[in-house]
């Protein structure tokens, strides 16, 4: 299986290729007043406004830094049978690496606030823990991404 592979802060972490729609150089973001923190804003994606997390404010606390690869990564977001675009800032987008399925084993640690950790693996003495992208949004933020279900992507 293919994995893109980028860091939130040190650690490495990954998403399959299949939830991938697009990776886009970082942009500047309309600003949504009212938004929890990790909401970096909304992306103009083809005249389509598109919302944007900010992955490392929402799993560290602290925004992604603006390194020359700080990416969004626009992906298919699936919520209540509807696939929505939602566009995640990611730190050092590093590329895709092919990693067989069997290579994942459970974390250990009860990650109840984290439900988007994942499965983690290690390569080359590095862990790479997945994001589970459809987990990383509560019900209050799906209704406020989402209002009335978004528009699909099509």
């Amino acid at each position: 299986m293919q994995f893109l592979v980028f860091h939130l802060g040190k650690d490495r972490y990954g998403l399959h290729t299949g939830q991938v729609v697009r990776v886009l150089p970082l942009m500047e973001l309309k600003q949504v007043p009212g938004m929890p923190g990790y909401v970096a804003g909304l992306m103009n994606f083809h005249g389509r406004p598109v919302p944007v997390i900010d992955l490392c404010a929402r799993a560290l606390g602290t925004p992604c830094a603006q390194h020359f690869d700080t990416r969004i990564l626009l992906v298919d977001y699936r919520s209540g049978g509807a696939s929505h675009l939602l566009g995640l800032v990611a730190e050092r987008v590093a590329g895709v690496e092919h990693i067989e399925e069997p290579a994942f084993v459970e974390a250990g640690i009860a990650q109840e606030t984290a439900p988007y950790l994942g499965k983690v693996t290690s390569r080359n003495g590095l862990i790479l823990q997945l994001i589970d992208i459809d987990q990383l949004l509560g019900p209050e933020a799906r209704a406020i991404l989402f209002p009335r279900g978004g528009e699909a992507v099509t």
